[in-house]
């Protein structure tokens, strides 16, 4: 029987499957006018504060410095993957640490997106001060008309700019997490190993 290792440590683990579900709830009720979704999204963005804290403080594969790859390695291993013969790595390989960090990032828009919108259209959550700050600073100097102007199209504009960027980053994301399932899937039939099980237990079995 070969040996196995723990890789993942319990926080990583419960923030990927904590991710996936508040992303998927976020994401099917994004058509919905309700606060299931902006609970979803808050715990989304919770959690990627949490992730990047552990990113640098956390277990030695949770690190990012154990994953970031500078871009020739990724593009090496990119090109040995799609020959069939790519290097094995215990914690994620270099293609799935770009993933990880495009994700990631990919997440951080969408969340400060939404916090706009949510803030422009309901005038609440975490950037509803800054949006009222602003526009008690543009009414103060303008005259009747510019101030009329302003809240009559500029905010109806500003609305519907951060949505459209809410929407396209969102479904970028759910075509990165296609993309990353994908890549698990074919990367464990290559190693011959079930890394959707390690994600799950921790474990995976040594190098040899």
């Amino acid at each position: 029987m070969q040996k196995e290792i723990r890789v993942w440590d319990p926080l990583v683990r419960i923030f990927h499957w904590s991710l996936v579900l508040a992303f998927s709830i976020a994401y099917l009720s994004g058509d919905e006018e309700n606060d299931l979704h902006i609970y979803a999204g808050y715990v989304v963005l919770g959690l990627l504060v949490f992730r990047v804290i552990w990113g640098v403080i956390g277990s030695r594969h949770a690190r990012f410095s154990d994953f970031v790859y500078p871009p020739h390695q990724v593009i090496g291993y990119l090109k040995d993957f799609v020959w069939g013969r790519p290097r094995r790595y215990l914690g994620h390989n270099p293609a799935g640490g770009a993933m990880i960090i495009a994700l990631l990032l990919s997440l951080i828009i969408v969340s400060y997106s939404g916090l706009k919108v949510y803030a422009i259209e309901e005038g609440e959550g975490l950037l509803a001060l800054q949006t009222t700050e602003v526009t008690f600073i543009k009414s103060a100097y303008a005259d009747d008309d510019d101030e009329h102007e302003y809240e009559g199209h500029g905010d109806e504009e500003g609305e519907e700019f951060w949505e459209e960027i809410h929407e396209a980053s969102a479904n970028f994301v759910l075509f990165l997490v296609l993309l990353h399932i994908a890549g698990v899937v074919i990367s464990g039939r290559l190693h011959d190993e079930n890394l959707i099980k390690a994600m799950i237990t921790g474990t995976k079995k040594a190098n040899e």
